[in-house]
Order: structure tokens, then sequence, then C-alpha cells
């Protein structure tokens, strides 16, 4: 495992060039992957996704390959890029995809000889159910306007005892900043250029979903959620809450999509020896986007290099913690593993 300094000292001598490289758009206008020329590429906050009509597996299934990238999105804005943050969240969100994948289905294809820690994700062109599937185990203070925190905060100063959030009735002095909730909270939003949260009620009557379609997506969503509890209460953590994407594949199954118990979507806390949770100034000790939160002071601001570096080392410090597994990041330039991961994919897919 790499200790603190091995953490700084790789993000210090390799942190500004891990972050140089084209994306995905122009290496494919370069002529650098010539199988994808004319493909679609639609820009994400920490991913871009490419699909055309020529991308089908052998087996008929529409693939979309999705670009893990280096930016950081925090309120909406994207505030940079982050020094080995597309290989830490890969090798993350491959960790917990082996946990939770016979629960939660995947889109993803399995290809020899593709790492964990690939930037590169082929997987089926779902149609997506055109919500984010938020569970809530603790009620974490966090900055975001859709956090239950700050609708809490709403209630508390207005001297209301109780408030609604999506769809559940909660009482006022019965919560506390992060404090453990009555129980597991399914708390779905919107997919929308700004997030807002809302009720199953909504998403059926405003046909994003039927009301089968949520209680799949609910049910396994929290099912999936116990098994990565247990499982981190082996490694001294506790999963706060996350978010889940989901999409109909070939066969007609919701499975999900996109990232899966990353420090993106989802936090963790330290517990202590005692099992307690762990905390540092009053606050608990967590690994998740929430610490880039906290270093926000302006709308539009973006992160130095002093910055960015920090939030890298916890990054890499959360993964560790996570997997039990020493961070190996691939020291390749971004293009050549791009490159190279796409043609390994697109050779056992096409």
């Amino acid at each position: 495992m790499l200790d603190e300094q091995q953490i700084r000292d790789l993000v210090a001598s390799h942190g500004v060039n891990v972050n140089q490289g084209r994306g995905v758009r122009q290496l494919i206008e370069d002529g650098e992957i010539p199988r994808l020329k004319g493909a679609t590429v639609l820009e994400g906050k920490v991913s871009d996704s490419v699909f055309s009509g020529d991308l089908v597996s052998k087996s008929g299934q529409r693939l979309r390959l999705m670009f893990r990238n280096n930016r950081i999105s925090t309120h909406d804005v994207n505030r940079g890029a982050i020094p080995f943050k597309d290989q830490v969240l890969a090798f993350n969100h491959d960790h917990m995809l082996q946990l939770v994948k016979d629960v939660l289905g995947s889109s993803q294809f399995e290809v020899s000889g593709l790492e964990p820690s690939s930037t590169v994700i082929p997987a089926e062109n779902l149609d997506l159910v055109m919500l984010e599937n938020v569970l809530r185990l603790y009620m974490a203070e966090s900055s975001t306007s859709t956090s239950l925190y700050q609708h809490w905060l709403v209630a508390k100063g207005t001297g209301e005892s109780t408030f609604r959030y999506a769809g559940h009735e909660l009482t006022v002095s019965e919560l506390q900043p992060n404090g453990l909730l009555p129980y597991l909270l399914d708390t779905p939003s919107t997919k929308d250029k700004v997030d807002k949260t809302i009720d199953a009620q909504y998403l059926v009557e405003n046909k994003v979903c039927s009301w089968a379609q949520y209680a799949q997506i609910r049910n396994s969503s929290l099912m999936a959620f116990g098994m990565v509890s247990q499982y981190l209460s082996t490694r001294g953590m506790v999963l706060v809450d996350t978010k889940t994407e989901h999409g109909i594949n070939s066969e007609a199954k919701i499975v999900v999509a996109d990232e899966l118990y990353t420090m993106d979507s989802s936090r963790f806390w330290r517990l202590d020896d005692k099992g307690d949770l762990l905390t540092r100034d009053g606050k608990p000790v967590s690994f998740s986007k929430e610490f880039a939160r906290g270093m926000v002071k302006e709308q539009d601001q973006q992160f130095t290099e002093e910055q960015a570096n920090e939030i890298a080392i916890r990054y890499i410090q959360g993964l560790q913690h996570l997997t039990g597994v020493s961070f190996s990041p691939d020291l390749r330039p971004r293009d050549e593993r791009l490159v190279d991961s796409t043609n390994l994919i697109l050779d056992a897919l096409l």
C-alpha cells in the first residue's frame, strides 16, 4: 500500500503529465481511432460517451464506449482536472461492480486483457431511465441544493416540525447533521441540467418510468446498498449515501448504467477501532467528492494546481481504504492509453 508521502510524491512527479492529452473527440478527428470515424460523441461531467450505428457487437447489441476523464464537477460547474482521477474511479467502480452485479445487473462487456483501471469502458447502449436513483442512510452535511441536509435547514429555519422530502415525511427534531436517518431513504432526482429531488409519484406521472420499473430499481438498489455496507464494515467504513443510474437493455431488462459506488457518486466515512465514526475537527473523515466541494468559495471557481493535487491525494487514499489494494497507476501518455484500450475493445467486440 502506498503511504501518504509516496502518494504525494506520485502526484507531484506525474500529476501534470497524466492530465495532459487529447479528448476522445479530438483523437477521433485526428484519425487516431479510424473505426470511430463519424461516431457521435457526447461530453459528460466525468465521462464522454461514443456511439454510432456501426458500433454493434457480434451478438447484435448496440455499443457505447465511455471514456472517463479527469474533470471534476461540483454544484454543476466544471472545476478543472484532478490527476489520476480517471484511473482511481475506474478501479473503484470495477471493484464495487464485482460485488453487486448479480443484483443490479450491468451494461458492461467483459473484454479479456482490459485492466480494471482502464479508463475506456465498453457497455451496451441502453435506453436510459431518466432519473438519478439516490439512497441515503445518513443526513450528511452538504452544500448542494438537492441534499436532504439543505431541505432540513430550511424546515428548521422556518419553525416546521415535519417536512416532506422525496415522498418521505420526516420529523425535524429527530434529525441531526451527519446523523443516522430513521431508515434507508430512496430519494430520486431528475436528470436535468440542474437536478431536482422528486418522488416516485412525479416519475410515474411524468412518464419517466412505471411503478413496476421504479419498484425494481428501488428494491434492487436497496439490496445492493446492504451488500456494499456489509463489505465496507470489513474495511472500517460506512456507506453514507450513493446514486446510481439505470437503463433498459436489448433483452428489456433494467440494468445499472455508468459508475457504481465511487467516490464521485457516493460518500464513505471512516470508522475508528471501536466502530464509531472517526471525526476530524468535529466532522466525519470522509472519502468522497464532498472534500472538493468544501474547497469551493466562489461560484465559477477553478481549482488551483495545489488544490487539484490535494484532491488527487484524497482520492488515492480513499481507493486504497475501499479496496485494500495498493494504487498502481498506468503512467503511459493518456492518448496512448485511450487508443490502446479502445482498439482492444473493438477487436474483441466487433
